[in-house]
């Protein structure tokens, strides 16, 4: 009985698929005889596609099959029906890089205004040579005098492109300006050390913007206004102070609200950074990073006099020491080094219990 009742089946499909090709071959019959001749040339041509012979799993199509797809998609309608190979958005997609390369050979040719000759070149810096005051529309007014015309931007652009350029104006640059105004200038900032027993410290330092130097660092455990006031009045004792502190913006909880106008007092114009701007305050977070790198993040403090002990001791390594690249490799606090006389016997002295050496020679 199962096997009727499948024989039944597969007869019934086979019925099916005779009647769907009759109507196709019917509707085939009442097309127009240039319809069938291109759906005809369509099918062959994909099935040549599928049947070139390749190594790879898909079928290679090259840019004749996709220049072929090009031209029918804009000259049939009906394009997408005797398509089976790729799908149509394929084919859109050609379109785009075609049209896109036809743009870009119809605009080979050189577009805009035309170059100037290299005569007017070399007359445009001439004019600037023999006249270094004048401006673009001075020389452009000599120019249209000689009845020649000539743009502004293109005077601005040839006007220095001779051998020699007139000498600057005597003045100082900007890396001059604020090298003379380094040494008057401090950077303040807090960063927080985490301990054996997870607690967290706070440290204070204070860096000089000219030399360098570490001035002073503070540990302590609760950090408040009064105890910040204090350790910038000892870090400027018998009148060494900054004429200006820049700071960052946490003013409530650590410096206190009236910390710039005690400073001020004291002649210390404080700056504040603006707001989510490291780099206003670059050396300050550079020698953070420095201290991080070189120390902290080898060692795990045990408490709060351990971690002051061992900040005590790199700050005499960094100020007295350590090289630095912007001081010429000398180190913020200059030491006076002996070169004369025969090479002597080099020892190396640990610090921060052999964590850094230093090479000095031996007395």
């Amino acid at each position: 009985m199962a096997v009727l009742s499948s024989g039944c089946r597969g007869d019934a499909s086979a019925m099916l698929e005779l009647f769907v090709l009759l109507l196709a071959a019917l509707r085939a019959a009442c097309r127009q005889r240039g319809d069938l001749i291109a759906e005809n040339l369509l099918l062959r041509h994909q099935l040549a596609v599928l049947t070139r012979p390749t190594r790879r799993r898909r079928a290679r199509i090259r840019r004749p099959d996709k220049l072929l797809w090009v031209l029918v998609h804009r000259l049939r309608r009906d394009w997408r029906r005797h398509l089976v190979v790729v799908t149509p958005d394929t084919v859109v997609r050609w379109h785009r890089a075609g049209w896109r390369l036809s743009w870009r050979w119809r605009s080979r040719a050189p577009i805009g205004r035309p170059r100037l000759s290299p005569e007017v070149r070399e007359l445009i810096a001439r004019i600037s040579r023999d006249n270094p005051l004048w401006g673009a529309e001075r020389v452009r007014g000599e120019l249209r005098q000689l009845g020649i015309a000539v743009s502004n931007r293109s005077i601005r652009r040839y006007r220095w492109c001779g051998p020699t350029r007139p000498p600057r104006q005597p003045g100082q640059t900007w890396r001059t300006f604020l090298r003379n105004h380094a040494p008057a200038i401090w950077a303040a900032d807090l960063f927080t050390v985490q301990t054996l027993t997870f607690k967290t410290l706070y440290v204070l330092l204070f860096i000089t913007h000219g030399r360098r130097e570490l001035v002073r660092l503070a540990v302590t455990a609760h950090p408040t206004a009064a105890w910040v006031w204090r350790q910038l009045v000892e870090a400027t004792p018998w009148g060494r102070r900054p004429r200006h502190l820049i700071r960052d913006r946490d003013r409530d909880r650590v410096y206190g609200g009236d910390f710039r106008t005690r400073a001020n007092a004291l002649g210390i114009e404080t700056v504040l950074t603006p707001v989510r701007a490291p780099r206003a305050s670059a050396i300050a977070e550079r020698v953070i990073g420095t201290i991080r790198r070189e120390c902290l993040d080898h060692v795990i403090p045990l408490d709060e006099r351990r971690l002051h002990s061992i900040l005590a001791e790199h700050v005499d390594y960094y100020n007295q020491d350590r090289p630095h690249r912007t001081l010429q490799m000398q180190t913020p606090q200059p030491q006076a080094h002996s070169r004369a006389g025969p090479p002597r016997a080099v020892r190396s002295r640990p610090v921060l219990g052999g964590l850094r050496h230093v090479c000095e020679c031996a007395a």
